[in-house]
């Protein structure tokens, strides 16, 4: 079953195709939401962070208008993929399959989401486990985020097969699966508490892939520096930076400045704040995510700019 994107979403709720050429036409020329477009689609947004886009889900809030049901319908979509394994993944081992399955929220809770064989059982080792985590991927339930060896192109090729994240391909499955507290808290009051980084890099990542973009991201050993992904336009490598807070980038501004990293030049950070650009960092709302491919793209034919003239 197909989930779908945010635009998709924006759809199903009864916006034409104008909606989203005006939140197009924001980015292109870096003008800021007015307040009010930054509290509709703020909240349009965390409707769809909170069912995900399963079109089953998505049908029944939009008839209800509530979140009513919805909780119930996700779990049972949960248990559905269980099922799936249990049938499908012939010649596997279905419980490891399973296992590392529901650990997804639990090392996404982490500060450190890089996903660990190591804790999904006593003395896993990751080559008994490539399998299992190759099936999820191919079944469409996961995101696999790979760790870059180093931040420069081509992108494929040039990560260690090793170290990963995994993020559901479905990010409203995510947050049913968390304890009853923190799902309750999240339905009823937008508050994630410590899974709330986890979940705006896992819908980040989610629109990213529903828009045709291998995931990659880069930590440094030995030093604080991470960045959450990467995209590119024709000729430069972009980190883009996912912050809850619209708060500082440090990671993104290092990459930038530094000459160790030739192929990039600027980025972009992902907040819930409204656009901007400044330093070579170009700023924008979650909600536009969707948009970035289609805004690079015209970036990379019509020259736009995003970054700032000293980037470009």
């Amino acid at each position: 079953m197909h989930s779908l994107d945010f635009e998709e979403f924006l759809w199903a709720k009864g916006y034409d195709s104008d909606t989203v050429e005006s939140m197009f036409g924001h980015l292109a020329s870096l003008r800021p939401f007015s307040q009010i477009e930054m509290g509709a689609f703020t909240s349009l947004f965390l409707d769809y962070c909170t069912i995900g886009g399963m079109p089953e889900v998505v049908s029944s809030y939009i008839e209800r208008g509530t979140f009513e049901g919805t909780l119930n319908m996700q779990r049972q979509l949960v248990l559905d993929y269980e099922e799936d394994i249990q049938k499908y993944a012939d010649g596997m081992d279905r419980a490891r399959i399973l296992n590392v399955f529901r650990h997804i929220p639990v090392q996404l809770a982490k500060e450190n989401k890089k996903f660990q064989i190591s804790k999904v059982a006593k003395g896993a080792r990751f080559k008994d486990y490539r399998g299992c985590v190759e099936w999820l991927e191919t079944a469409g339930i996961v995101n696999v985020c790979h760790c870059l060896s180093f931040p420069e192109l081509p992108l494929r090729g040039n990560y260690d097969e090793n170290k990963f994240k995994m993020y559901f391909a479905d990010t409203g499955l995510f947050v049913s699966m968390l304890d009853d507290e923190a799902s309750d808290d999240f339905r009823a009051n937008r508050n994630l508490g410590v899974y709330k980084g986890a979940l705006y890099e896992s819908v980040v990542g989610e629109a990213l892939r529903k828009a045709g973009y291998d995931l990659y991201y880069y930590k440094r050993e030995n030093s604080t520096l991470e960045e959450d992904f990467f995209v590119r336009s024709r000729d430069a490598l972009i980190p883009v930076e996912v912050k809850p807070k619209n708060g500082t980038a440090k990671s993104l501004r290092t990459l930038i400045a530094s000459d160790s990293y030739p192929d990039i030049r600027f980025g972009i950070k992902l907040t819930a704040g409204n656009i901007g650009s400044s330093n070579g960092i170009f700023t924008a709302p979650y909600f536009t995510t969707f948009l970035l491919r289609r805004l690079l793209k015209t970036f990379d034919e019509d020259g736009i700019d995003l970054f700032g003239t000293a980037c470009v």
